[in-house]
């Protein structure tokens, strides 16, 4: 995801000088950032955190003189067209260079997953802000943005993001859609990301449509999570959930439900979220006078994936959970929802409980655990167990198994093609079956790959002996 800063304008930002204008930060009935975030700091940090936070609000007369001035609708009117990005900020200077970088490790730092929905007049400028921030505060990740709002998953040391969500919960164009409550934390850091990634882009989750066709503003009814708990417990009590005009819908990749998901639920086999909308056109009966309740991983798919749904007009109503499966576990880990948690990053998922509802690929044991394919090229990922990968089967199929060979024997051999025959047969929108004018009766997810490549597939017939009859 390439940044839409120039090269010039990354010389600028890396010599900017590091302050952040005090942000209209009177109304409080969002959030005190501040306490909640100390709360949460050993006390070395916090006297770290409290002496950046004093330094933090530091304003320039002239700074402040802009934002009066500003269009009340738009309050980085003046700065954003003057490209004033280090005016936006924070100080940095009271800290050593050691200090935020301190406590990255994947199990002392910090990832952050959020998303905002709100109008933003000019994504380029936020691009090269957030580009800045991030940089400036050490923080690796993705984070993608358009005219329909922003998308990110950061990580780094805590003091790190604890700044970072300070910013972003002070920014006039997000503090009144943003509350802490909003940024969803997991053990990790800068380490679970290969680097920074900032983009302007059409979508900030890529569903394939254009936001002027299907808009966040007209999404499905939110549910707390413990709204949503309630619900599914009354559909898992049903005598026969077939005859329910429930549907508990899945909205992740395959790959993502394999490894977890809500008992009962229906997992589309799709590998990217911008064949979603297919899978509903091919499957409108399913859902036809249906009361569906939506979820993903942090909520963002569900806010436009339910308002495609509900313009289709065939549903009773639409829910979507609040805050995704992320925001669920934090409060009923061992509830409804089984297995881990797919994560887009290094650490590819998060245990919230014990339960283990994927196997190996190759000798069928309970796994859990992906893999990148052992062919370099290869981006599929694959389950296979510690007894399968001692006796080399870590391939995601039969034909990236044989050019992973080829290419060993011949070094200089040209790469090939991301996409094996089991990424191939995958249909881009399957059919569910009606059995007399109900919901399949198997509803758990099956195999395929993901839109990078990640795969994950049936029991493969290879040509040569699996672990079960050596």
């Amino acid at each position: 995801m390439p940044s839409s800063t120039s090269p010039d304008q990354g010389d600028d930002l890396e010599a900017c000088v590091l302050r952040f204008s005090d942000l209209d930060l009177k109304d409080t009935s969002l959030i005190n950032p501040s306490s909640s975030i100390k709360a949460e700091l050993d006390v070395s940090t916090k006297k770290k955190y409290s002496f950046a936070k004093k330094k933090q609000l530091t304003v320039t007369s002239s700074t402040s003189k802009t934002l009066k001035s500003a269009d009340k609708r738009n309050p980085f009117k003046d700065l954003t067209h003057n490209h004033e990005v280090s005016a936006w900020l924070p100080d940095i200077n009271c800290l050593r260079p050691d200090e935020l970088l301190s406590g990255q490790g994947n199990g002392e730092g910090e990832v952050l997953l959020y998303y905002c929905y709100c109008d933003l007049e000019d994504p380029d400028w936020i691009c090269a802000w957030q580009t800045a921030l991030c940089q400036h505060l050490h923080l690796t990740g993705k984070v993608r943005i358009a005219t329909e709002g922003i998308n990110g998953t950061v990580g780094g040391s805590k003091l790190a993001t604890r700044l970072y969500v300070e910013v972003m919960l002070s920014c006039p164009l997000f503090k009144d859609y943003l509350c802490k409550d909003d940024f969803k934390t997991s053990k990790g850091g800068a380490c679970c990301f290969p680097e920074l990634r900032v983009g302007v882009f059409e979508e900030i989750v890529p569903m394939g449509i254009s936001p002027s066709k299907i808009s966040y503003k007209k999404p499905g009814i939110h549910l707390s999570p413990g709204e949503f708990h309630k619900e599914v417990e009354k559909f898992l009590s049903l005598a026969n959930q077939e005859e329910s005009d429930i549907i508990l819908l899945d909205c992740r990749n395959f790959y993502e439900s394999k490894i977890g998901r809500f008992q009962g639920c229906l997992a589309p086999d799709i590998r990217k979220f911008s064949y979603f909308p297919s899978y509903v056109d091919e499957n409108l009966e399913l859902f036809k006078e249906k009361r569906v309740l939506m979820y993903c991983t942090g909520g963002i798919r569900c806010e436009r994936g339910s308002a495609y749904l509900k313009a289709k007009g065939v549903c009773k109503e639409v829910f979507q959970l609040k805050g995704g499966i992320h925001k669920y576990l934090e409060e009923f880990p061992d509830g409804f929802y089984k297995g881990k948690l797919f994560v887009f990053d290094e650490r590819y998922a998060l245990s919230f409980n014990s339960d283990i509802v994927s196997e190996c690929s190759y000798c069928g044991a309970p796994w859990d655990q992906y893999k990148l394919c052992s062919t370099p090229q290869c981006r599929q990922l694959v389950l296979t167990c510690p007894a399968c990968q001692g006796q080399g089967f870590t391939a995601c199929c039969v034909t990236c198994q044989d050019k992973g060979s080829r290419q060993a024997a011949s070094p200089a051999q040209s790469s090939f093609k991301e996409e094996c025959e089991c990424t191939a047969r995958r249909l881009r929108a399957p059919r569910e079956l009606l059995q007399q004018g109900r919901l399949p009766a198997s509803l758990g997810p099956r195999p395929g790959d993901d839109e990078d490549g990640p795969c994950l597939h049936e029991r493969p017939h290879l040509p040569f002996p699996t672990p079960s009859q050596s």
